[in-house]
């Protein structure tokens, strides 16, 4: 191992991950002349590293952008593909020269903390309160691509936007001897499958008999993909074994009315938690008697609009307990066509194992397969506890599973480190930019956090706030309040908190990134 000096710079700030979230964090960051640590040869994450042939966003343009760079055609009304998502944050990158903050093929493989061991005595997050103290805490250790050398630098501050998807797939666990070990066929992760091109994806699955574990949006992608590799006389059919349903939407209009007027105007959330303040409270127990008829009206158009009932795909629970969860799932345009054509089939099981010539479910029923795609999510948590240290690394969930993260970015219990990424939303761009500035001028000292402890019950209250919204609560999920957490970052940062020009817009209007330039 080898320990090298940083740039003559000398950076004060490392952010770990040159996704969307990276990416935000270095243009905020950017006076402290951060480094990127990057372990692929691109930008992007994600979108560069999991997405199909046919990925597309699933939120309007316009709705998901940096606030000060705008999609060349943001009323183009079609959501963009995943190629037109990475050429529009190559253009951000290029605008506000980034590339200088990145380096690239650089995997970190360990974080340490060479700080004061006695951090957080005085009931202060970081040293006094101060986010920068004055000194290196943080050793950040990094191996590049082609060589065994571990380098070791030395930071103030570190940002974690590694995020909770992609690397690390989540993998079932099995009874003994009924694993995919004992499968005569192919067995692949959606994360191994986003390597593919499109001629490997279809001799993968053309003319092959070929089952999906999952119902989110992967797995939903990956049956229209397989369906169209299957086109013709010798195609089989796709099938879904789906352990959990949840809501789809075709699209973005709900009865005639645009989705956003049920839940992205300030008036549409005052039906949701949390609202602090007496008044705002006030108005959400008047008006929360609407918060059951809206989700029924939801309810009643999808199942009009989409075949729920025939494929046995309509979920027992609300509509908003998905919403609440970000769960919900935009559909690919042929989804139901292929269905009905005999290309996607759907098989209800809450537990399934291997047998030699395919998968068995619950109910003792034996499906044939030749190919077998785990669309079962990806293990966040175990990315970050492979390089963060201990105590650290324990401290990532609660005992709910979610991590307490005091707005969806400090850890009360972590000194000099924040996390982007992992507070979810309907636009994870929105929130990730949004956190950012707050983040920039937390670093700067424009303001001071609360106390340890006060930061600890404000995340408690989050927590519980999932709970009683959802019961789908395993990460934190701010979609129908996420205008009441724009109004706590700017009350923090000094900005007003009512962002539209008149109060018919402000009641009525969709909040979205150009609500949110600096003040």
């Amino acid at each position: 191992m080898a320990t090298f000096p940083i740039h003559p710079g000398e950076s004060k700030v490392a952010i770990i991950g040159a996704g969307i979230s990276g990416l935000a964090a270095a243009k905020q960051l950017s006076h402290y002349n951060p480094v990127v640590f990057e372990a692929t040869s691109s930008i992007g994450g994600v979108w560069e590293h999991c997405s199909y042939q046919s990925t597309r966003l699933q939120t309007p343009r316009s709705d998901y952008e940096f606030s000060d760079y705008h999609w060349p055609e943001r009323d183009n009304p079609t959501f963009p593909t995943y190629a037109e998502i990475l050429e529009y944050l190559d253009g951000y990158v290029v605008k506000f020269n980034l590339l200088s903050f990145i380096r690239f093929n650089t995997m970190v493989v360990e974080v340490r903390f060479i700080g004061e061991p006695e951090f957080g005595s005085d009931g202060m997050w970081g040293t006094c309160g101060h986010p920068l103290p004055g000194r290196p805490v943080w050793e950040v250790a990094v191996r590049t691509d082609g060589s065994d050398t571990v380098q070791r630098y030395e930071f103030e501050f570190v940002v974690m936007c590694i995020g909770k998807y992609g690397d690390v797939p989540k993998l079932p666990d099995f009874p003994s001897n009924k694993g995919p070990e004992i499968f005569n066929g192919k067995v692949m992760h959606s994360l191994d499958y986003c390597k593919l091109n499109k001629e490997e994806t279809t001799r993968l699955m053309k003319g092959k008999k070929v089952a999906v574990i999952g119902y989110k949006k992967s797995a939903i992608d990956l049956a229209v993909e397989c369906a169209q590799a299957n086109h013709g006389p010798d195609g089989q059919p796709c099938t879904m074994v789906i352990r959990t349903l949840h809501w789809t939407v075709p699209s973005y209009w709900i009865w005639g009315l645009p989705f956003f007027m049920l839940f992205s105007t300030r008036s549409s959330q005052f039906l949701y938690e949390p609202n602090q303040s007496f008044m705002r409270n006030l108005s959400r127990l008047l008006s929360s008697p609407m918060k059951k008829p809206v989700s029924k009206f939801i309810e009643s158009y999808l199942a009009w609009k989409l075949p729920l009932e025939k494929y046995g795909l309509k979920p027992d629970h609300p509509f908003v307990e998905d919403y609440a969860a970000c769960q919900m799932t935009i559909l690919p345009e042929n989804f139901f066509s292929d269905a009905d054509e005999g290309r996607i089939e759907f098989k209800r099981s809450s537990k399934w194992w291997f047998w030699e010539g395919g998968i068995e479910l619950e109910d003792k029923t034996k499906l044939e397969a030749d190919v077998v795609f785990l669309c079962t999510g990806f293990d966040g948590k175990a990315k970050l506890e492979s390089i963060l240290p201990l105590p650290f690394c324990d401290l990532i969930e609660n005992s709910s599973g979610i991590m307490p993260l005091y707005r969806g970015t400090i850890h009360p219990l972590i000194p000099h480190m924040a996390f982007v990424g992992y507070l979810e939303s309907i636009s994870n761009l929105h929130s990730a930019e949004l956190t950012c500035k707050w983040l920039a001028r937390l670093i700067d000292g424009r303001f001071t956090l609360p106390t340890v402890e006060k930061m600890i019950e404000r995340t408690n209250v989050d927590v519980e706030v999932m709970k009683r919204s959802t019961r789908f609560y395993k990460s934190l999920c701010i979609s129908t309040f996420s205008i009441n957490h724009g109004d706590d970052f700017c009350e923090e940062m000094g900005w007003k908190s009512w962002r539209k020009n008149n109060w018919f817009s402000e009641s009525f209007s969709a909040y979205n990134d150009q609500d949110y330039k600096e003040d």
